[in-house]
């Protein structure tokens, strides 16, 4: 019985040595093998792996998967015009060096972002000092990233990294001057459509006094039509009366008569005071004096 507990003894610490000595390495990671404190060795490749039992050799992973580095607060920047904006950003980046890394940064990837954050923000601020709003907004957005990481590419060496990419999320002004903007932009927006009213106005009363003096034209031209008509029909009228009034001239006076007549007691309360002898009722006295001349008698 000693013996066998001795054997399960031996292979419990056998199997205890061999756990200690035996390490797997994700395809994620990196495994760096310290040695009394050293960096020993750096394993890269993944799978099952062999170092010395603690406290000779421990083993430490790091994730070598590509990290996002968001901007931990926005700050404004002024642009070459002196006005101010706020940018957020973020930072693609990935261990390149897992030496320099755990050498500069130890193990923990927050220490490195608290020093990473500050070198990105004085690379923005450097590259937007140089620029006006239009270019930072639309036309030189992407220049800017480029230079910004163009100029992260160095600093990252110190730092045991690589900058994958570089991003702009969103460039805004800082609250006043957003206000100032959007009343800038409405007031703007409010005389462009003042404008076009009042261009709307001056064309519709364009429009009005062309129809009105295109009305008044029709209608003076119908009016010239009508009385050169009506003078045509008068003319007509005048030359069968006197054609008429030429063959009979007895009859001629007894038809103006009756025309006077027709036109003096037109309405029954008409009330004239003339003397009967006068000449105007002629007709009336005489008939035959008026009336045309009778067919001699055989």
């Amino acid at each position: 019985m000693n013996r066998i507990a001795t054997l399960v003894a031996a292979v419990a610490v056998v199997l205890l040595l061999a756990s200690s000595m035996l390490f797997v390495v994700d395809q994620r990671q990196v495994g760096v093998i310290y040695a009394l404190g050293e960096i020993k060795e750096v394993v890269t490749e993944p799978g099952l792996k062999f170092k010395l039992p603690p406290p000779f050799q421990n083993v430490v992973f790091l994730d070598k998967r590509i990290q996002t580095l968001d901007s931990p607060e926005t700050r404004p920047i002024f642009t070459a015009e002196k006005k101010s904006l706020v940018i957020d950003w973020l930072v693609k980046w990935r261990i390149s060096e897992p030496r320099q890394f755990i050498r500069n940064n130890g193990v923990d990837l927050r220490n490195l972002e608290s020093r990473l954050s500050p070198v990105v923000q004085a690379a923005f601020n450097e590259e937007i000092t140089k620029r006006d709003v239009k270019g930072v907004l639309a036309g030189e957005r992407e220049k800017v990233m480029q230079d910004v990481r163009t100029r992260l590419a160095d600093e990252a060496k110190s730092f045991g990294i690589e900058i994958v990419d570089v991003r702009i999320k969103r460039v805004d002004f800082v609250a006043d001057i957003t206000d100032a903007v959007y009343r800038r932009m409405q007031s703007e927006r409010q005389q462009v459509a003042n404008q076009l009213r009042s261009q709307g106005q001056a064309e519709g009363e364009k429009i009005r006094a062309d129809a009105d003096r295109q009305r008044e034209v029709i209608i003076a031209e119908a009016y010239r039509d009508a009385q050169k008509v009506k003078g045509e029909g008068d003319a007509k009228a005048s030359a069968l009366y006197a054609d008429a009034f030429g063959r009979d001239p007895q009859f001629a006076q007894f038809y103006r008569s009756l025309e006077a007549y027709r036109a003096t007691f037109r309405s029954k309360s008409d009330v004239m005071v003339l003397d009967p002898s006068s000449e105007f009722f002629r007709a009336m006295r005489s008939s035959g004096a008026a009336a045309p001349a009778a067919a001699p008698r055989k």
